[in-house]
C-alpha cells in the first residue's frame, strides 16, 4: 500500500517557520497535486516526503512506516525533477537502468524493467541516444522512466514541466496522467500551474503561508472555496471580488460603485 500520512510536520530554518504544522493523507492510488504561491511551502513538503530535507516535528508515513529517519533511498519513492537530472554520459537505456544496477539486479530482471517503462512511455526508439541528442519533451520522459523503473510506493513530481514550452507542457501533462492511470501508483505532484492542477489531479491541496487552506477535487475547489485566497487563486481568469454589505432596510447586498446598485436575498 502506497498510503501517504503526514501528521503535524513542520519546518524552520532557524527562525523562520516554513511549514506551521501540516496534516495531509493521500490515499493509495491517488494522484494529488499541491499548488500554491512561491514560497508556500509545497515545494519543502515535497522533499520532506523524499527525505531531502530533515522534519522539523511531526511524522511523514508511507506505506503505514514513519520515514522521518530514513534516508531517501530507503523510503520506496521515486522522484522527478524539474532539472531532468539525467546522467549526461550515460545512454538513455543506462539512466533508466541505473538505480536497478546499484541493487545488483540481474541483467535480465533489468532489460525488462526498462523496456516496460519504454513502451509505457514510447521511448522505444531512443534507449541508444545520449540526454543530449534528446529534446526537453524526451528527456523529461526519460527521467518519468527511470522512475517507473524503480516501482516505487509513491511517485514525486516536483514541477516537472517548468521548462517546458507551452504546447510541449500540454502533450506531457497527458503523459504524466496516461501513465498514472495505467499504473495506479499513488502521485504527489508539486506546480504553480493552476491549469496543470485542474486538469491532473484527482484531488488539489491549495497552500499558502506554510499552511493547508483547502484539499478536495477540482470541482470542490472551484465551485466552493472556503475562503477569498482560494478563491482568487483557482480559476483563469481569476474571479472578480466586489465590495459589499449587507444591508437589513432592503433585505439584500448593497454594492457602491459609483451610482449604487442591490442584490435581493
Amino acid at each position: 500500500m502506497g498510503a501517504v500520512e503526514i501528521r503535524e510536520a513542520r519546518k524552520s530554518y532557524g527562525a523562520v517557520e516554513v511549514l506551521k504544522g501540516v496534516d495531509l493523507t493521500v490515499e493509495d492510488g491517488e494522484f494529488v497535486v499541491l499548488v500554491g504561491a512561491s514560497g508556500c511551502g509545497k515545494s519543502t513538503l515535497l522533499r520532506m516526503i523524499a527525505g531531502l530535507e530533515a522534519v522539523t516535528s511531526g511524522t511523514i508515513a508511507i506505506g503505514g512506516r514513519v520515514v522521518n529517519d530514513l534516508a531517501p533511498k530507503e523510503r520506496d519513492i521515486a522522484m522527478v525533477f524539474q532539472s531532468y537530472a539525467l546522467y549526461p554520459h550515460m545512454t538513455v537505456r543506462q539512466n533508466m537502468a541505473f538505480s536497478m544496477r546499484l541493487r545488483n539486479a540481474p541483467m535480465a530482471e533489468r532489460e525488462a524493467a526498462v523496456q516496460r517503462a519504454a513502451s509505457i512511455l514510447n521511448l522505444e526508439p531512443l534507449l541508444d541516444r545520449y540526454p543530449r541528442e534528446l529534446s526537453g519533451g524526451q528527456r523529461q520522459r526519460v527521467a518519468m522512466g527511470r522512475a517507473i523503473v524503480r516501482n516505487p510506493q509513491v511517485f514525486l513530481f516536483d514541477e516537472p514541466l517548468s521548462n517546458l514550452d507551452a504546447k510541449l507542457r500540454v502533450h506531457m501533462r497527458a503523459e504524466i496522467k496516461s501513465m498514472h492511470q495505467r499504473l495506479k501508483t499513488t502521485t504527489i505532484y508539486v506546480t504553480h500551474d493552476q491549469i496543470e492542477a485542474m486538469t491532473m489531479a484527482d484531488r488539489i491541496v491549495v497552500m499558502n503561508g506554510g499552511i493547508i487552506e483547502q484539499a478536495g477535487s477540482p470541482l470542490e475547489l472551484y465551485d466552493r472555496p472556503v475562503n477569498r485566497h482560494v478563491a482568487g487563486f483557482i480559476g483563469s481568469p481569476s474571479m472578480n471580488f466586489i465590495e459589499g454589505q449587507v444591508c437589513a432596510s432592503s433585505a439584500g447586498l448593497v454594492f457602491d460603485n459609483g451610482g449604487g446598485w442591490r442584490i435581493p436575498v
